[in-house]
């Protein structure tokens, strides 16, 4: 059995996929700023579930997942679900600033770690929930998209030096579109998948090791779209 680390799974995305996880057998380790969140899915599954409660803005990132390792005895598997991102219409200072320490700060410093960790194990997987909106930027919400857009070339990255170092060390890109959860925030919403739904692809996803998937993967083809389209179309939209 795995033994798998999920930094933010208080709700959403993080809690499904780590009850899948959990209804596979493996054990779990979950983080997140609202402890009492983390204790229930810990009283449901008391064998399984490992628990640490920390803000992957503060400054403890590393010695929070370095615990929870020693608690689980180990980590096969590192799961970044930290997101953070709100429309941004005046462009709020603090808004793009706390967004911007959540999806890079937080996420490079915990994935750094967690790197580093797999190459001295000699095998591990990386993954992270960036997005679709990391395609382009977005007028409405600039800190998010340009986030987003961090964390998927960063993940490319490490792929490309586990690869170069002949490390077996899976990454995977995991690119939702839009989901229903607390995340998905605005008007004129289309595609918006099913939570259960969402998760069953990145968790099926995860198991097959795949460097990219887009949920749900229809969203593949929005993607290339956006790529495509000159700016001067794509001004319009975003």
């Amino acid at each position: 059995m795995k033994k798998v680390i999920i930094i933010g799974a208080t709700s959403g995305i993080g809690k499904e996929l780590a009850l899948r996880y959990l209804k596979a057998g493996h054990t779990v380790g979950i983080t997140g700023r609202r402890k009492e969140l983390l204790q229930e899915l810990q009283q449901q599954y008391p064998q399984q579930v490992f628990i640490e409660c920390f803000d992957v803005t503060g400054t403890n990132n590393t010695t929070h997942l370095n615990a929870l390792i020693q608690q689980m005895g180990g980590m096969d598997v590192f799961v970044y679900n930290s997101g953070m991102g709100d429309i941004s219409k005046e462009l709020n200072a603090g808004l793009e600033i706390s967004t911007t320490q959540t999806n890079v700060n937080g996420f490079v410093e915990l994935t750094v770690h967690a790197f580093n960790y797999f190459v001295t194990q000699g095998h591990g997987h990386i993954a992270a929930t960036s997005s679709v909106a990391s395609t382009r930027g977005n007028s409405w919400a600039p800190s998010y998209s340009a986030s987003k857009a961090y964390m998927s070339t960063y993940m490319e990255g490490l792929a490309m030096k586990a690869e170069r170092m002949k490390l077996t060390i899976a990454v995977t890109d995991i690119q939702p579109g839009f989901v229903k959860t607390k995340m998905a925030k605005g008007e004129g919403l289309f595609w918006v998948a099913e939570l259960d739904k969402a998760v069953d692809q990145i968790f099926h996803a995860l198991e097959k090791r795949k460097r990219k998937v887009y949920v749900t993967k229809r969203w593949a083809l929005v993607a290339w779209m956006m790529k495509q389209m000159p700016y001067t179309f794509y001004k319009k939209m975003g």
